[in-house]
């Protein structure tokens, strides 16, 4: 892969992502990514980038992972005919973390276009590095949502991946457990998921160190729970050495990268003490091994 100056980096953004509201008092704000943007457009970053407007996939390559009668409620459901689907919103766990909104499916659609195309970017070797700010949607499962997720756009990416690389790496920095990557790939050793995450009576419970997959996966879910807290420094101590072993060993062909910015210090549902810089180091280091 080419040198830090050249790398080719590719960002998928859709203008229309900030329209899309949970609900008054949820903490799930889809404006923060056209904030995001805003400030890659004042600071001249999309100068180094090529900037795209995700195109959007068909409800069928969400199918991919997701069940089908789970994908079709998701385009049906409205909060104006919410009444007829009762036993539907319980059975797929929508409605108070995952509240029904207006273009509630076009959202999943926006936020899941940009992490698979930027995936087939890659698989097309017109990339080295793709960041798409709207997804990283990682606690949603086949046939539920799930911590303000729908559509696991994290998971439809990997599985993009895989028709190229042999094996993917997944990361993830969110200060919440990523059960839904994991279960999804707990039983293949194609996919190894990396979990840094807050556990002890909190979302979503799971992540504990002795979770290590099954059968073929055995070995290859690893999970890191911590306590409160964590600084740039403690953080970067177990950071650094265990993705360096698992690059070494695991040797992927690609790297996905969850970074859920409540992990940083300040976060209304986090509690640990990361600066930006201390976030971005994480990034900075996956990155140094010029894997795509």
């Amino acid at each position: 892969m080419p040198s830090k100056d050249s790398r080719r980096v590719s960002y998928f953004y859709d203008a229309e992502v900030g329209n899309y509201h949970y609900g008054q008092g949820h903490p799930m704000k889809p404006h923060r990514v056209r904030m995001t943007h805003n400030l890659v457009v004042n600071y001249g970053l999309y100068r180094r980038m090529e900037v795209f407007r995700p195109r959007l996939v068909s409800p069928t390559a969400m199918t991919r992972f997701h069940s089908d009668d789970y994908v079709n409620f998701l385009r049906v459901i409205t909060p104006d005919n919410m009444q007829d689907y009762v036993r539907q919103l319980q059975r797929f766990n929508v409605g108070e973390d995952c509240p029904v909104f207006d273009g509630l499916f076009e959202f999943c659609q926006l936020y899941t276009s940009g992490s698979i195309g930027g995936a087939g970017r890659l698989n097309e070797n017109r990339a080295d590095v793709v960041i798409n700010w709207a997804g990283g949607l990682h606690h949603a499962k086949k046939a539920e949502a799930s911590g303000f997720c729908y559509i696991n756009d994290c998971v439809l990416a990997i599985l993009e991946l895989l028709k190229k690389h042999e094996r993917v790496l997944y990361i993830d920095i969110d200060i919440h457990h990523g059960d839904g990557v994991e279960e999804a790939f707990y039983t293949t050793n194609r996919v190894m998921t990396v979990s840094f995450h807050k556990f002890g009576e909190y979302f979503p419970g799971t992540g504990d160190v002795l979770d290590i997959g099954y059968a073929e996966g055995k070995n290859y879910s690893i999970n890191f729970p911590l306590n409160d807290g964590m600084n740039d420094e403690s953080f970067r101590s177990v950071f650094r050495p265990v993705i360096a072993k698992v690059m070494e060993r695991f040797a992927p062909g690609a790297v996905v990268l969850q970074c859920g910015a409540d992990s940083l210090s300040g976060d209304r549902l986090g509690c640990f003490n990361l600066s930006i810089g201390g976030h971005a180091d994480c990034v900075e280091f996956v990155r140094s091994f010029n894997v795509p």
